[in-house]
């Protein structure tokens, strides 16, 4: 196993490249809680360096949830971080703030924080963006215990002028069991956000998309994207959840989740696509076992087909 603590559990994280060290983002929360349920509603994120994927050296905690009343008041979530033309690095996050001490109900925003290094980080004021009742559902208009907006995925236009950010996200429409759409908002500073209309349709066996990311990978364009077993329903209820992803023409839509294909079964969770030094590309994810341990994999070599389909060339 790549990347784990031993008094910790770990679990979702994400990275960045400075061209000499790639630099890896996780959550993490104190096996001292007993039941690794209660990972969520404590988590932190935390940083660690590598120059190959593999041997990690950990800096620990980046930063605290924000205090009584804010946003992220209760946990730090899954993010991304990118670099702006200005140079500085931006780490966009989920702030979860619970509103009970023994209920899962809770709303999540997406919160900013800004470094010169990746090392020192700057919370900005926030929430920056929030889901719209325009397009997205919020707490209390179905039965789902939670508001979702969570795990953004930051990146550019192809013209650098314009920024886009993908959400987890449920649509204000829909069976239950099936609203998990890719939520949508734009920017032109990186740091102001207009919430758009979601890029997928509602229905299509989702209950949430998860932890998106995309690359290009020989040419073609992929969404990468997590949904567990429970959270499938249709066609794709009782069948295995994982990772899985979704061939595009354009990272900006339309986004046709229907064409989403399983690239690994759920004992690997909150995929990354990665590429290393030499080129080749590879997927990471943390160890999603019963009973949870947790901690992050090393990379395994991903293999492309003639018509672009994705596999792994080792055990997941």
């Amino acid at each position: 196993m790549s990347f784990q603590l031993a008094d910790h559990w770990v679990w979702d994280f994400w990275l960045a490249d400075d061209g000499e060290r790639y630099h890896l983002f996780y959550l993490h929360a104190p096996k001292s809680l007993g039941d690794p349920d209660l990972r969520h509603r404590n988590a932190r994120i935390g940083h660690a360096t590598s120059v190959d994927l593999r041997d990690w050296t950990d800096h620990g905690r980046i930063f605290e949830p924000g205090p009584a009343g804010s946003f992220d008041d209760t946990a730090n979530w899954t993010g991304s971080v990118v670099q702006g033309a200005d140079g500085k690095w931006r780490l966009y996050y989920t702030g979860s703030r619970f509103l009970s001490p023994d209920r899962n109900t809770n709303i999540e925003t997406i919160g900013l924080a800004v470094s010169d290094d990746l090392y020192s980080w700057t919370k900005q004021p926030g929430p920056i963006v929030a889901a719209d009742p325009r397009w997205y559902e919020t707490l209390g208009s179905s039965s789902w215990p939670e508001e979702a907006w969570r795990d953004p995925w930051v990146f550019p236009d192809a013209d650098g002028k314009n920024w886009h950010m993908l959400i987890t996200a449920r649509a204000n429409h829909g069976d239950d069991m099936r609203r998990g759409v890719v939520g949508h908002a734009v920017s032109t500073d990186m740091e102001h956000w207009e919430v758009r209309p979601p890029l997928s349709a509602a229905d299509i066996d989702f209950a949430h998309l998860e932890v998106f990311q995309t690359a290009t990978i020989g040419g073609r364009n992929y969404i990468l994207f997590c949904c567990d077993t429970p959270r499938l329903s249709g066609k794709l209820a009782g069948t295995m959840g994982g990772i899985w992803y979704i061939p595009v023409d354009s990272f900006t839509g339309p986004i046709d989740t229907s064409r989403a294909r399983l690239l690994a079964p759920q004992s690997l969770y909150a995929g990354r696509f990665v590429c290393q030094r030499n080129g080749e590309w590879a997927l990471m994810g943390f160890r999603n076992d019963s009973p949870f341990v947790g901690g992050v994999s090393d990379p395994i070599p991903l293999s492309v087909d003639a018509d672009g389909g994705l596999g792994l060339r080792g055990a997941a």
